[in-house]
């Protein structure tokens, strides 16, 4: 049985948990290939996407996964909510729950905003990104496409690449693959690596081509020159000569390496267009799996029985 009430991070996710979602997550992979792509699993039910912060890939794939669940799904942007009259984040939310919503989906800039709301309101709480603390449905995602790919996640070697210091992405990735056995390197330039993040169970290194010839799956980040508050490089060229995946690069990988990036990519920046387009590069299939990961999150929260018919 799932149990969770809210969805704000992988570090309380448990293996089973973790496992339990990925599951339910293959069931509803099939809904979205069909002529008619719904199902009346949360007919009667409101969800609210609640976003203070730019979202193109998150807000669209819960958007969809609410409307093939037969939910309604209300949509609200920061610039569009009483935030801009100076209401506070609290009091947004009791507002909403006043209208007896039945799931809310945060995304805010600021650290912990998700746990926050969901000490003050009574419907479950997902966690869509919070500044760099984590961004939970995303790494499960991650962890679907790979399982599905790879069969299972024991064992497998994970390099992540890139702008470490400012990604969330990564940390809630390091919580549930560490959970899943999976063994993490994470790959970036002195300055953008957190002091103490070895901590975390995972080994940290700077040469990019000095790692890739065992690993099953490279993951490569974006860089977030909006959330630097201090410039951390010399320049973008000498990032890119040194941490941009390259077909030059790949040569060195496993030949069966699984290409990952959360998006959106910087083309030419962090991966080049030609491994974007190549068989090995998965970016577009986790897209395509955060819709099913994101449906089998709502489902479970709300208690579903795991039933897909129509």
């Amino acid at each position: 049985m799932f149990i969770l009430k809210n969805i704000l991070g992988t570090k309380c996710l448990s293996n089973e948990a973790i496992t339990t979602i990925l599951d339910t997550a293959d069931s509803f992979k099939e809904i979205s290939t069909r002529p008619i792509k719904k199902v009346p699993a949360l007919r009667g039910k409101t969800i609210i996407n609640l976003f203070f912060e730019p979202s193109t890939r998150t807000r669209t794939s819960f958007e969809i996964a609410g409307k093939r669940l037969s939910a309604d799904v209300i949509n609200i942007s920061g610039p569009s909510s009483s935030s801009v009259k100076g209401e506070n984040l609290i009091d947004t939310a009791l507002n909403l729950e006043a209208m007896h919503p039945d799931i809310m989906v945060v995304r805010h800039a600021l650290s912990g905003a998700s746990e926050m709301i969901s000490q003050h309101v009574k419907c479950p709480i997902i966690n869509a990104g919070d500044g760099f603390h984590e961004h939970p449905t995303q790494a499960l995602l991650d962890l679907h496409t790979i399982r599905e790919a790879k069969g299972s996640l024991e064992g497998l070697n994970i390099t992540i690449v890139g702008d470490i210091a400012h990604s969330r992405v990564v940390r809630s990735n390091i919580y549930a693959m560490k959970t899943m056995g999976m063994n993490v390197k994470l790959i970036a330039p002195p300055t953008m690596i957190p002091q103490g993040i070895d901590k975390m169970g995972v080994s940290v290194g700077y040469d990019f081509e000095g790692v890739i010839h065992d690993t099953d799956v490279i993951m490569m980040l974006r860089l977030q020159k909006e959330r630097q508050s201090r410039y951390l490089l010399s320049s973008i060229r000498e990032y890119s000569n040194l941490y941009c995946l390259t077909s030059k690069i790949l040569e060195k990988a496993k030949d069966d390496v699984l290409i990952f990036h959360p998006g959106p990519v910087n083309r030419g920046i962090e991966i080049s267009p030609d491994i974007m387009r190549s068989k090995r590069s998965l970016i577009l299939t986790q897209v395509t799996n955060g819709v099913a990961v994101r449906m089998a999150l709502m489902y479970l929260l709300l208690g579903g029985k795991n039933d897909t018919s129509n």
